[in-house]
């Protein structure tokens, strides 16, 4: 069990910054700036992981659009192999990857997106099992409950994450917690699932599930519940750009943590580290750490955090 596996959709953001306010219908407002990056989701984790020397497999959903010719480009470059999980099922010349505006002011950012709702073929679970058998790691998302039942009775650690939706319920979501061994929410997604008005009551509420419960509170850092709170702060020395991506990182240095067997508040702190990195540059896979960078902070901060 000698690498990190994942799989599920490519995001593509179009982002346009440099916006004094997001306009009303019926408006129209000119953006200061405007780019093109490859999105959070699994591939960015899986992408900041192999930046930080630890194999990858990872599966996503290709067509022939212009959106996935520019995924395959960006991950090439970036030097993440992907396995195409896509057999063309669906409408014709459908896109089969999540594409979001992201309009970006000084205070915060507002996002329209899009994703191809239809079902994927039968045989996608078995191609997944396929990709992700063996793996030390998975990271796991909603759907698929059998498959990331298998992988976890052969042996893996299964990482749930999962990006915020208004369907999200504690009913829709149970049987993945109750499988998962750690689930990495951030607050809105945790008040959300547990139904409490506070972080404190979610995190006693989520240690029915879990031994160790997390909670990123975004620049107040991390929370950890093990019977007791632990807050592990954020890193202070990055200066916030954009928090596009911040979750994807932050699951990277986590799991990185987690493969090299070190303790989950020790994971956390990494996660904090590669988590703050990323938001100090615009787009979500653009700011990162290499090995090398990550122990040295790692070091730095260990002896004041943990």
């Amino acid at each position: 069990m000698s690498f990190v596996a994942g799989a599920g959709r490519a995001n593509i953001d179009l982002m346009f910054s440099g916006l004094h306010r997001i306009p009303e219908e019926g408006q129209e407002i000119f953006a200061q700036d405007f780019s093109i990056h490859l999105g959070g989701g699994v591939l960015a984790t899986m992408l900041n992981l192999g930046r930080l020397g630890i194999q990858t497999c990872v599966g996503t959903y290709l067509g022939d659009d212009m959106f996935s010719r520019f995924v395959r480009e960006e991950t090439a470059d970036f030097g993440l192999e992907i396995e195409n999980l896509y057999t063309g099922g669906g409408k014709k010349n459908g896109v089969p990857l999540n594409v979001s505006i992201a309009a970006i002011t000084k205070r915060d950012r507002t996002f329209i997106s899009y994703t191809d709702q239809r079902a994927f073929d039968p045989g996608e679970a078995e191609r997944i099992y396929r990709l992700c058998s063996g793996a030390k790691i998975v990271e796991m998302q909603l759907g698929n409950f059998e498959l990331y039942r298998k992988l976890k009775d052969e042996g893996s650690t299964l990482v749930f994450d999962v990006g915020w939706e208004e369907a999200m319920s504690f009913e829709k979501y149970r049987a993945h917690l109750e499988l998962a061994d750690y689930w990495t929410a951030n607050r809105k997604e945790a008040l959300k699932i547990s139904g409490c008005e506070t972080v404190s009551e979610a995190a006693r509420y989520l240690n029915r599930f879990f031994k160790t419960v997390l909670i990123k509170l975004d620049a107040e850092g991390c929370l950890v519940y093990d019977g007791e709170e632990h807050l592990i702060p954020a890193i202070p020395e990055f200066t916030h750009v954009d928090s596009t991506g911040a979750g994807d990182a932050f699951l990277a240095g986590f799991i990185y943590g987690l493969y090299h067997n070190k303790t989950v508040k020790e994971s956390v702190l990494l996660g904090n580290i590669t988590g703050g990195k990323c938001v100090s540059a615009r787009g979500a896979v653009t700011a990162y750490l290499n090995e090398e960078e990550l122990l040295a902070l790692f070091a730095k901060y260990g002896s004041r955090y943990l």
